[in-house]
C-alpha cells in the first residue's frame, strides 16, 4: 500500500490506533533515520494491521471511523505517525505525544541530508528546503523551487541534478510499504493483543510492563490514562515511578505473582480492583517510610522493588497497620532488604520467595527477615559499609534517613532536619564537609573526595555560607554558636581529624558514627531484638578495610569538574535546564548503580522532546558503553556536545519563540 493511500485512510477514518497502543515515543534521531531510508528507498520494514468491524473498535483520539471495516495499526504506529506530521504538516487524529519531534524537517540539495530547522545555519542558504512545504506543496511546489534555484547562477547549471533530488523526496509518498492483515471472526480482542505482544516481544520495542498493559487495555481501554493519572499524582508529592513499576503492585496484589504474564487473563473487574487497592496500599506504605524513616522522595527511595511485597502484606492485613511494634518491623524489614540490595540480581525470583511468605501473614515478618538473613547472613551495619561513595550508593539514602529522623541540626541556624520541620528535600543540599577542590589539590581520588561519610546535609542558605572552607576553619565556629551541632551529624569531635592531612582518619572515623547510629535506628525498629544491633561498632584500620565494589566513571579531578561545570553554565545560559553533575546511573528495575555519569540530563535537554544525553570525559569505554546501552547518547568533549545542543536542541527553542511570536 502507497503511503500517501495509508494517510488518506488516516484521514477518511478506515485506518486507526487500536486504544491499547502506547502514544508517540519517537525523538528526532528516530524521525530523521526513518526519513534518510526512505530517501534512499531502503526497507523500513511492513506494517501490521487489526481489519475488523468498525463497531466493534476502542480506538484512540476523537475522529469519527469510517462505517464497515476499519485497520487498526498493531506494528508500525511510530512510522505512520511520523510519516503523516512530515507530509500533512500536522499530527494525525489518533496523536498522544510532542509534535515537534517532526516539525521543520529540511533537506540540502546539495549534501542530500535532513536536519531540523536551525535559523543560524539554515537562513542564509537556499539549498536548505522545507519538507513539509514541498510535500504540501506537490508538483505545483517543485516548479517555485526550480525559479527560486535558477536565480541563483551558480546554481542554475545544477537545475537538473536538484531537481531529481526533489522528486526522490516527492516520491516518498509513493512508496509501497508491505500491510500485513490480521483478519477473520476468530480474531476477538483478547486474540488480537496476544499477537501485538507477541509482535512486539522481540528487541526492546516495548517493556514486559507494556506488554501486560496492553492486554488490560484491551478490555479496558481507559486503564492505561487511569494509570497515568496515579503515577501524576505520586509525582507531584516527590515520587516519580512508571508504568512497569506500578502494574508490579497490581500483580503484588491481584494475583500474588511477581511474573506480569499471570496479570494476562485477569478480568478487568479485578484488575479496577486490584489498582484501586494499590493506590491505597502505596499511600500507605509511602507514608509509613516518609513519616517513620524520612525517606520522603524517589531520588532517597531506595529498595523500590520491596514496596511491592509491603503492599501485598498491608493489603492482606485489611489495608493498614495500627500495631507500632508491626509496623516498624516491616519498615525494619524494608530497610534492610534496601541496604543490601535483596532485589538487586533475579527480581522476579526474589519477589515470589518473599510473596509465599507472607501469603499467611501470622507470623509473615518473622518469616520475611528469616529469609532475609539466610539470604545476606549478618543484619548488623559495620564500619566498612558506609565505605561506598557518589550519591548513588545504597548507603546514601541511609545517610538521609538517620539525618532527617534523628537529632541531626543545621549547621548555620542549629534547628533540627527533621522532615516535619523542614517539608520536602528541595529544603536541603548535599553538602560536602571536606571541599571538594581543596580535596583534588592535595591529591585525593574521585572516590575518597565523594565519599558517602563526607556528605552531609545543610539548608540552602548555611550551604552557601560555608562555600569552600575548611572543616578546621568553620568547625570552631559552628561549634561556638550552636554546640552539639557538630555532633547531631556524626562528626568526630577530635579536632586533629578536622585537618586535611588526617582527611583518611576523619572519614574512617565518621564511618564508625555513622554505622553506629544505623544500627540504633535498626535496634528501635526491630523492639525486640535491639540486642541484634546494640553491639559497638569495632573501627577498622583504613589501610586493610576492604573497599567497596567499583562502580565505573565519574569526576577526576577539580580540572575536570570545572569544565563541566561552565559547560552546565553555557547550557543554563540558552534557556536549558541544568544538568547532573556526576550522575548516577541506576538499573531500570533494581536501582543498582551502574556507572557514574559526569554530566548528565537524563530527561534529555528539553523534556520528552530528546533522548538522554550525558558528557563524558576521559572515561573508560565500559563507562561509555553503559551509557550507550541505557540509552545515553554521549559526547567525550565539550564542543561536540555544543554543537549537538545548537544543531539537534535550540533550533527547537528558536522555532518555538518564532511560533509565540507570530513568526
Amino acid at each position: 500500500m502507497k503511503v500517501s493511500t495509508i494517510l488518506d485512510h488516516i484521514d477518511s477514518g478506515y485506518m486507526a490506533l487500536p486504544k491499547f497502543q502506547r502514544g508517540y515515543v519517537w525523538n528526532r534521531d528516530q524521525v530523521r533515520r526513518l526519513m534518510d531510508s526512505l530517501y534512499r528507498r531502503h526497507p523500513v520494514g511492513s506494517l501490521l494491521v487489526w481489519a475488523t468491524a468498525a463497531e466493534d473498535v476502542n480506538h484512540r483520539g476523537e475522529q469519527d471511523l469510517a462505517p464497515g471495516v476499519v485497520r487498526l495499526l498493531l506494528d508500525g504506529q511510530q512510522r505512520v505517525t511520523s510519516l503523516y506530521g512530515i507530509i500533512r504538516g500536522e499530527p494525525p487524529a489518533f496523536f498522544d505525544g510532542n509534535d515537534r519531534t517532526f516539525t521543520g524537517l529540511y533537506f540540502h540539495l546539495g549534501h542530500e541530508e535532513f536536519r531540523f530547522y536551525q535559523p543560524t545555519h539554515m537562513q542564509d542558504d537556499p539549498l536548505w528546503i522545507n519538507v513539509s512545504e514541498l510535500m504540501q506543496g506537490g508538483h505545483d511546489g517543485l516548479g517555485e523551487q526550480y525559479t527560486r534555484l535558477a536565480q541563483v547562477p551558480e546554481f542554475a547549471a545544477k537545475i537538473g541534478e536538484f531537481s531529481g533530488r526533489l522528486n526522490q523526496i516527492l516520491g516518498i509518498r509513493d512508496i509501497e510499504l508491505h500491510v500485513e492483515e490480521v483478519t477473520g471472526p476468530d480474531k476477538t480482542i483478547d486474540v488480537v493483543v496476544d499477537i501485538f505482544n507477541r509482535v512486539n516481544s522481540g528487541g526492546t520495542k516495548l517493556s514486559h510492563g507494556d506488554l501486560a498493559l496492553a492486554k488490560i487495555c484491551g478490555s479496558w481501554p481507559e486503564g492505561r490514562e487511569r494509570m497515568q493519572s496515579t503515577l501524576e499524582r505520586w509525582r507531584e508529592s516527590g515520587y516519580d515511578f512508571n508504568l512497569d513499576w506500578l502494574l508490579r503492585n497490581v500483580n503484588a496484589i491481584v494475583t500474588g505473582e511477581a511474573r506480569f504474564v499471570h496479570l494476562h487473563d485477569q478480568p478487568t473487574e479485578a484488575i479496577q480492583d486490584g489498582l484501586e487497592r494499590t493506590e491505597r496500599c502505596v499511600d500507605n506504605a509511602l507514608n509509613l517510610i516518609d513519616g517513620r524513616l524520612g525517606l520522603d522522595h524517589d531520588r532517597v527511595l531506595f529498595g523500590q522493588y520491596a514496596l511491592p511485597v509491603m503492599c501485598r502484606y498491608i493489603d492482606r492485613r485489611g489495608g493498614h497497620m495500627e500495631d507500632v511494634t508491626e509496623r516498624d518491623r516491616l519498615l525494619y524489614w524494608y530497610f534492610q532488604s534496601a541496604m543490601w540490595g535483596r532485589f538487586s540480581g533475579s527480581t522476579e525470583t526474589i519477589l515470589n520467595q518473599d510473596f509465599e511468605a507472607i501469603q499467611d501473614t501470622d507470623g509473615a515478618i518473622e518469616r520475611l527477615l528469616e529469609q532475609l538473613r539466610l539470604w545476606h547472613g549478618s543484619l548488623r551495619v559495620e564500619t566498612a559499609h558506609f565505605r561506598g561513595w557518589s550519591l548513588g550508593a545504597r548507603f546514601y539514602p541511609v545517610l538521609y534517613a538517620l539525618t532527617r529522623v534523628g537529632d541531626a541540626r543545621d549547621w548555620g541556624t542549629g534547628l533540627a532536619l527533621k522532615s516535619s520541620l523542614l517539608g520536602r528535600m528541595n529544603a536541603l543540599e548535599v553538602h560536602h564537609i571536606f571541599p571538594k577542590a581543596m580535596l583534588y589539590r592535595n591529591d585525593f581520588s574521585k572516590s575518597q573526595v565523594n565519599a558517602i561519610a563526607n556528605f552531609c546535609f545543610l539548608t540552602k542558605d548555611t550551604n552557601l555560607q560555608i562555600r569552600d572552607r575548611r572543616p578546621a576553619e568553620y568547625f570552631p565556629e559552628v561549634e561556638a554558636r550552636h554546640p552539639g551541632a557538630l555532633a547531631s551529624q556524626w562528626i568526630p569531635m577530635d579536632a586533629d581529624l578536622w585537618q586535611t592531612e588526617n582527611y583518611l582518619e576523619f572519614l574512617e572515623e565518621r564511618q564508625r558514627l555513622l554505622a553506629q547510629a544505623t544500627n540504633a535506628l535498626l535496634g528501635e525498629l526491630l523492639h525486640d531484638g535491639a540486642t541484634e544491633h546494640a553491639a559497638e561498632t569495632a573501627p577498622i584500620a583504613v589501610v586493610s578495610a576492604p573497599q567497596p565494589e567499583s562502580v565505573p566513571g565519574g569526576i577526576a579531578d577539580a580540572e575536570e569538574e570545572a569544565i563541566l561545570m561552565d559547560l552546565n553554565d553555557w547550557v543554563q545560559g540558552h534557556g536549558l535546564p541544568e544538568g547532573n553533575l556526576g550522575f548516577e546511573l541506576s538499573h531500570p528495575d533494581t536501582g543498582d548503580p551502574l556507572a557514574i555519569l559526569d554530566l548528565a540530563w537524563p530527561n534529555g535537554l528539553q523534556d520528552s522532546y530528546s533522548q538522554p544525553v550525558a558528557l563524558l570525559l576521559g572515561e573508560e569505554p565500559k563507562t561509555l558503553q553503559i551509557a550507550n546501552d541505557h540509552g545515553f547518547r554521549h559526547f567525550t568533549s565539550p564542543d561536540a556536545f555544543k554543537r549537538y545542543t545548537e544543531a539537534e536542541v535550540l533550533t527547537v527553542a528558536d522555532e518555538g519563540e518564532a511560533v509565540a511570536a507570530g513568526g
